[in-house]
């Protein structure tokens, strides 16, 4: 900084500290520019919290976006794509109707219901993940294009007219406390007044145009409403198809009416020695319950995969929803490392429902 810089600022400093503690009064901005520095002030926070909101109501469980957050940290840091897509509540909820449908009798007209209800609302999933793209991309893309362009100029022509106005301050207060010099500092003060309108025109011209963009601002708010309008219209048509199969299946459930079911009984006949014989007269002692088998996932910690996994390099281990994964140990909050079929690799927690926890001992990093 060169010696007229710093005597700049050293003035800049014993101006405000004369404002603030001394009492000295500066230079009042007329009534119009203090009035757009008010409505930029409120466009700023009206911008930031819109964005947090907007994030809210796309994505409303805040655990799970942090859990998302930390992993996309966790793979940028290895450079790794991105985290798995926020999971819907419509798709988790049309996985759990597929999966039990297709557990039910295949003449099943329930479990046929609910084949269909389940792909209608993974169908729901895809249009909600459309609809968070298309509000991300048209809506808060433009509103932070507007934080880091339009605002933050504004907001440098607005600091640096405030750094113009304590120069000028400083060099008039000095003036008037000093009449000896005052010859010597009125070339100084005119430079200083000079800048300091040309910092102030700057400043209100670039505040007045951004609070006359209306139609940029609305422009954006009318791709929100419309992703959310379409979203709603698809869902709605989803819903009416479904009504109108249910509706027919329920009339066909009718039409068959209740089928009814007579239980076979059982014919067994035993001997004196306590064998017993069956109808075609073969003989069998006495049965002792068998005792439950272990589980897939043998003895030890281990858990079970709610979602299927695509390993993505030789370190991570893959595997299918259902599948049960031995626990080795946690790497951190947000990955196991595990073994599976005589594989061991690393895969995220989130992906995955513990049976058997950990012990203390293996968890590589500090839970407190």
């Amino acid at each position: 900084m060169s010696f007229t810089g710093l005597r700049k600022q050293i003035n800049k400093a014993n101006q405000f500290m004369s404002e603030k503690i001394g009492g000295a009064e500066g230079t009042k901005l007329d009534e119009e520019y203090i009035h757009c520095e008010k409505q930029i002030d409120a466009m700023s926070k009206l911008i930031e919290e819109i964005i947090t909101k907007t994030h809210e109501y796309l994505q409303p469980n805040p655990a799970t976006r942090a859990k998302l957050a930390t992993l996309n940290t966790f793979n940028k840091i290895q450079g790794k794509g991105k985290a798995p897509p926020y999971p819907q509540p419509e798709g988790q909820l049309g996985d759990c109707m597929l999966k039990y449908g297709n557990e039910l009798d295949h003449d099943s007209l329930f479990g046929e219901c609910l084949i269909q209800t389940g792909y209608a609302f993974k169908n729901m999933e895809d249009i909600k993940y459309n609809m968070e793209d298309q509000v991300k991309r048209e809506y808060i893309e433009p509103l932070r294009g507007i934080q880091s362009v339009e605002l933050k100029e504004i907001n440098f022509h607005r600091k640096k007219l405030e750094g113009r106005r304590l120069d000028f301050d400083c060099k008039k207060r000095k003036k008037e406390s000093n009449p000896q010099a005052a010859k010597v500092l009125e070339a100084e003060i005119k430079v200083a007044e000079e800048k300091f309108q040309e910092s102030k025109v700057l400043a209100e011209t670039a505040m007045a145009n951004f609070l006359a963009s209306d139609f940029e601002h609305i422009s954006a708010l009318a791709e929100f409403v419309d992703a959310q309008a379409s979203y709603y219209r698809h869902a709605s048509e989803i819903m009416e198809n479904l009504h109108k199969v249910l509706l027919e299946k329920k009339d066909e459930a009718q039409s068959r009416g209740k089928q009814t079911h007579n239980p076979k009984p059982l014919q067994i006949t035993r001997t004196l020695s306590g064998e017993v014989s069956t109808k075609n007269g073969s003989m069998s002692s006495p049965r002792t319950p068998n005792k439950s088998p272990a589980g897939d996932g043998g003895s030890g910690p281990c858990c079970r995969a709610l979602y299927q996994f695509e390993a993505e390099n030789d370190t991570e281990l893959a595997f299918s929803e259902g599948d049960i994964i031995q626990l080795i140990r946690q790497v951190d909050e947000n990955w196991f490392e595990g073994r599976l079929r005589d594989k061991e690799g690393f895969f995220p927690v989130n992906y995955v429902e513990v049976i058997e926890p950990l012990p203390q001992s293996a968890m590589a990093y500090p839970t407190n």
